[in-house]
C-alpha cells in the first residue's frame, strides 16, 4: 500500500521545491561557466590538438590489431568524438554567456541607479553653494557707514534708557512696585 504524501501545515506551498530547483540551476550554471572558460584557454586547445595528434599517430602507426580507428575511413571515430565535443560546447558556452548578460543587466541597473543618487547628491550640493555665494554676496552688499551704526546705537541706548527709568509708582513707593 502506497502511502499517500500528506501536506506539511508549517512550511508555505513550494517552498522546498524552489529552493532545490533554484541550487541546481546555479549549480549547473556554474558548471557551464567552467565549461566556457576552460575552453577558451591555450591549455585546452593545446590538450585537445595533443589529444588528436595521439589518436592520428596510435591508428596509422601502430599495427593493425591494436587500431580502433580507420584512417581509410577518415577517421570516424575521431571525427564523431569532436563533433560530440562541438555539439555539447556550443550550447554550453551559449548559457554561460547568458548567465553573464544576466549579471551585466543588474550591474548596469546598480551602476545607473547609483548615478542617478549621486547627480541627485551633486544637485543637492550645487544648490547648496548657490545659496552660500547668495547669502554671501548679500552680506557684502550690505555696507554699514558710521552714521547708519550711530544711528542703531543711539536707537538701542534710547530703548535701554526707557527701560531703566523708573515709573512714576515706582518713585513714590520708594523705588518699589506696588504689588
Amino acid at each position: 500500500m502506497a502511502r499517500s504524501r500528506s501536506p506539511q501545515l508549517d512550511a508555505p506551498l513550494g517552498r522546498g521545491t524552489s529552493r532545490q530547483r533554484s541550487t541546481s540551476r546555479d549549480r549547473f550554471g556554474r558548471f557551464t561557466e567552467w565549461v566556457a572558460r576552460a575552453m577558451g584557454t591555450p591549455a585546452f586547445l593545446l590538450i585537445l590538438t595533443l589529444f588528436c595528434v595521439l589518436w592520428i599517430c596510435w591508428n596509422t602507426l601502430l599495427p593493425d590489431h591494436l587500431r580502433f580507428d580507420d584512417a581509410a575511413l577518415g577517421f570516424t571515430a575521431l571525427t564523431l568524438m569532436l563533433s560530440l565535443q562541438a555539439s555539447y560546447a556550443a550550447p554550453l558556452i551559449l548559457l554561460a554567456q547568458n548567465r553573464q548578460d544576466d549579471r551585466d543587466r543588474v550591474q548596469i541597473e546598480q551602476d545607473r541607479q547609483r548615478a542617478e543618487r549621486n547627480l541627485a547628491d551633486t544637485e543637492y550640493l550645487a544648490r547648496e553653494i548657490v545659496a552660500l555665494r547668495m547669502s554671501l554676496e548679500e552680506r557684502n552688499n550690505q555696507v554699514v557707514t558710521r552714521d547708519v551704526l550711530r544711528q542703531e546705537l543711539k536707537a538701542l541706548l534710547a530703548e535701554l534708557g526707557e527701560n531703566d527709568e523708573p515709573t512714576s509708582t515706582e518713585r513714590r513707593s520708594g523705588g518699589r512696585s506696588a504689588s
